[in-house]
């Protein structure tokens, strides 16, 4: 029986309206919606007074905004970016302008995979004032953040966690309301599966991804991711069980519950599992394993 995410959809919010969500953390949430990004971009501002952004979202006017009358009074020592598509990363460079404040994250697009094809949707632009890695400590007033690195929807992939709250921000590595989107060549299936396993070493108590609500029984839901990249794969196998087959029509037989225009996104998650089971020694390209390749199981 395939195991199914206990995702939650339900979120009620303003768009443009600063939100408190605990002692130490306000959010703005970006009228950007889409099927990639729920309700849109969750800008969260952590701390009161001298304060840090997590993922100051898109390059939009509106949104720049709301974030400023969001911080009116307050200053911004922080900008702290978990990832670099165009949903997360390109408003730190008009918030660094009016706050003067660094920008911190794993570096830039692809920089997490050297000598990679560099994919549509990145910020290309940004480069971060400081580099962090797994493991680093940013210290501010009245809060501290430990960076996680979480490389897989992308190799630069950051999560960040507030150690006062045990509460993590997790971008788009963990969302409550969907899985995640991973899409070579920068996205790897077998680093996603890695950094989900972990989160499981860490205690952290809730999880506020980018995108959609909170997510409160942390490790049950991310075993839960877990067991449904298993599950896609064993639907893989039964794929090519008695003959080779292309991704377009696994994926007509793997996602009958997903609506046709997200097919295309369908085949690239499919793409990234066959990858890594190639990687593990399971399955065969019949010429060079790009992704119109006619693939099969290796007896």
């Amino acid at each position: 029986m395939a195991v199914k995410v206990p995702f939650k959809k339900e979120l009620e919010f303003e768009y443009g309206a600063s939100e408190r969500l605990s002692p130490l953390i306000r959010r703005v949430i970006a009228n950007n919606p889409s099927a990639f990004t729920f309700h849109g971009t969750g800008t969260y501002i952590i701390g009161e007074g001298e304060v840090a952004v997590v993922d100051p979202g898109p390059l939009d006017e509106a949104h720049v905004a709301a974030l400023t009358r969001a911080l009116e009074g307050e200053m911004v020592t922080h900008i702290l970016i978990t990832h670099t598509h165009m949903d997360h990363s390109p408003a730190a460079e008009p918030l660094k302008q009016l706050t003067g404040a660094k920008t911190y994250g794993f570096g830039p697009h692809g920089s997490g995979k050297p000598d990679m094809e560099l994919e549509e949707g990145g910020d290309m632009a940004f480069t971060p004032d400081v580099e962090i890695r797994d493991g680093d400590v940013i210290v501010g007033n009245g809060w501290t953040v430990e960076a996680i690195h979480t490389p897989g929807h992308l190799s630069n992939h950051i999560c960040f966690g507030l150690i006062e709250e045990k509460t993590l921000f997790t971008g788009d590595h963990v969302m409550g309301w969907s899985t995640t989107v991973v899409s070579p060549p920068d996205g790897d299936m077998s680093s996603y599966m890695d950094s989900l396993e972990k989160l499981l070493g860490f205690d952290y108590h809730t999880y506020w991804p980018t995108h959609g609500p909170a997510i409160t029984e942390t490790k049950p839901f991310v075993e839960a991711l877990i067991a449904h990249r298993h599950d896609r794969m064993d639907q893989i196998r039964d794929c090519l069980k008695d003959s080779p087959m292309l991704i377009p029509d696994m994926v007509k037989k793997m996602y009958t519950d997903v609506p046709e225009f997200l097919h295309p996104a369908a085949a690239r998650s499919v793409y990234a599992h066959i990858l890594h089971m190639i990687q593990q020694g399971e399955i065969s390209g019949q010429n060079g394993n790009s992704e119109s390749d006619l693939f099969s199981l290796k007896t």
